[in-house]
């Protein structure tokens, strides 16, 4: 009897073990794989912010300073684009309709109701979630773009509607390419949609 119960404890113990090595190895390589995952999501910003920036400083130089083609919700659009890409507010339709359509509103609202900041802020910001919401393109750093559009200075304001293209359209249609190609380099699945 004794020897079938050292037997059983035997078995427990190297079951426990083997578990217990199992389990550090599956959190060995899921370490190594969120490593893998910021080295790639610096990467994919890096990169994506530079070629948006570096473009907007020749369109400066060139313009003599009327075009610009950095915005500040390119910032929050690259943690999305590079660092959530699984994400559906990341995905391409929504970066690139999101950005687009909410620097529309902005522009509009800032065209009819510029004469009132604190209110032309408000309107365009809720104004752009609500026709992203409705056109299925929700993306959050949208709303940075429609209260740039309001708050953004006479550069941003003597864009007019051009604003939606240069710097949002190109912008974001840059920072999704980079996004495909440096998800796809990662091995992450980019687009999900």
């Amino acid at each position: 009897m004794s020897d079938s119960n050292d037997r059983s404890k035997v078995l427990d113990i190297t079951s426990y073990f083997e578990e217990t090595i199992k389990t550090s190895n599956t959190a060995d390589k899921t370490r190594l794989m969120n490593i893998k995952h910021v080295l790639w999501s610096w990467i994919g910003s890096f990169v994506g912010i530079m070629i948006v920036s570096n473009i907007h400083n020749l369109l400066h130089f060139l313009s003599k300073g009327d075009f610009s083609l950095m915005i500040g919700s390119f910032g929050a659009t690259a943690v999305l684009a590079y660092g959530a890409v699984d994400s559906p507010l990341a995905q391409p339709r929504n970066i690139i309709g999101g950005h687009i359509l909410s620097a529309v509103v902005g522009v509009t609202i800032f065209k009819i109701f510029g004469g009132s900041i604190w209110f032309a802020s408000a309107l365009a910001v809720s104004t752009s979630i609500a026709f992203m919401q409705i056109t299925n393109t929700l993306h959050p750093p949208g709303g940075a773009t429609a209260l740039i559009a309001v708050i953004g200075g006479s550069q941003i304001h003597n864009l007019g509607y051009l604003y939606a293209i240069i710097p949002v359209g190109v912008g974001a249609t840059i920072m999704v390419l980079i996004a495909v190609v440096t998800n796809k380099m990662s091995g992450r699945k980019y687009p999900i949609v």
